[in-house]
C-alpha cells in the first residue's frame, strides 16, 4: 500500500479522491506495464493478428506450457498483457460465457459480445457471467474485490462486420481497435502504427502478420528468434483462433529481414 502517493485514499477502491481518481484502478494499470510485456494487435482487410513477448522465466520451465494467448471459442482468441493468474480468471469467465451462449442462441459468440454481453440482464439478475469489460468494471465498485491487472485483447471475424479486434483495460474501458498495444512500450508503439496505418490502413493477411511482428521489433529494439515471441491469427477465409508454430513465425520473421 502506498500511503504517501495516495494520501490514504488508495486504502479502499470504492473511495474516489478529492481530484476524482481512484488509486486502486491506477494500480491495476500499473501492474499491467509492470509485467515488462508489450503486446501488439493489428487489423488488415481480412484478418487479424497480434503478437506479444514469450518470457521462460526459468530455464526449467517447460516452454510449451508459458503462453499469454487463450483461444475462448474455436474462433475466438484472447491476448492478455499483465499478470498470467488473473487472466485466467477472464479466459475462464468468457469461456462460460461462450459455452453459454451457443446454448442459448445456436451460434457461436461473435467477438463484441465476448466483451460486452448484458451488464443489466446479468449482474443486476445476480449472474455472474456478463462480457469482460462489464465484470473488469464491477471489479471496480466492489471493496471486496480488486481490479484484474491485465489488459485482454480479443479477435475473431465477425460474418457481418469482418475482422474485429477489441481491448479492454482493467477499468472495463473498451473499445473496437484498426491497431493497438498494451504493456510496458505502449504509447511508442501506438505512435508507431498510427504512422503505419496512416499510409495503407487495408493490409492483407501477411501484411498484417508482417506490420505487426516488425511493430514489436522496431519499438523494443531488437530482432527477435521464433521462439521469443507470440503470434495469434484469425483469417477470413478461415476464421479459427490459430496461434502460429516457430516454424511460421520464422517464415515472417525472414520476409521482414529481406524486405527491411
Amino acid at each position: 500500500m502506498s500511503r504517501g502517493s495516495g494520501g490514504g485514499y488508495d486504502r479502499h477502491i470504492t473511495i474516489f479522491s478529492p481530484e476524482g481518481r481512484l488509486f486502486q484502478v491506477e494500480y491495476a494499470f500499473k501492474a499491467v506495464k509492470a509485467a515488462g510485456i508489450t503486446s501488439i494487435g493489428v487489423r488488415g482487410k481480412d484478418s487479424v493478428c497480434v503478437v506479444t513477448q514469450k518470457k521462460v522465466p526459468d530455464k526449467l520451465l517447460d516452454q510449451t506450457s508459458v503462453s499469454h494467448l487463450f483461444p475462448i471459442t474455436k474462433y475466438l482468441g484472447l491476448l492478455a498483457t499483465g499478470m498470467t493468474a488473473d487472466a485466467r480468471t477472464l479466459v475462464q469467465q468468457a469461456r462460460n460465457e461462450a459455452a453459454e451462449f451457443r446454448f442459448k442462441y445456436g451460434y457461436e459468440m461473435p467477438a463484441d459480445s465476448a466483451i460486452l454481453n448484458g451488464l443489466s440482464l446479468g449482474y443486476l439478475k445476480g449472474n455472474a457471467d456478463c462480457g469482460i469489460a462489464d465484470k473488469s468494471q464491477v471489479y471496480t465498485q466492489h471493496a471486496y474485490m480488486r481490479p484484474l491487472g491485465v489488459v485482454a485483447m480479443i479477435l475473431g471475424i465477425d460474418e457481418e462486420k469482418g475482422p474485429q479486434l477489441f481491448k479492454c483495460d482493467p477499468a472495463g474501458h473498451f473499445f473496437g481497435h484498426k491497431a493497438t498495444s498494451a504493456g510496458s512500450k505502449e504509447q511508442e508503439a501506438i505512435n508507431f502504427l498510427e504512422k503505419k496505418m496512416k499510409n495503407n490502413p487495408a493490409f492483407s493477411y501477411e501484411e498484417t502478420v508482417q506490420t505487426t511482428i516488425s511493430a514489436l521489433q522496431s519499438v523494443l529494439q531488437e530482432d527477435f528468434k521464433a521462439s521469443e515471441i507470440e503470434v495469434g491469427v484469425v483469417r477470413k477465409e478461415d476464421p479459427v483462433f490459430r496461434v502460429l508454430t516457430t516454424e511460421e513465425i520464422d517464415e515472417h520473421l525472414t520476409a521482414i529481414s529481406e524486405r527491411d
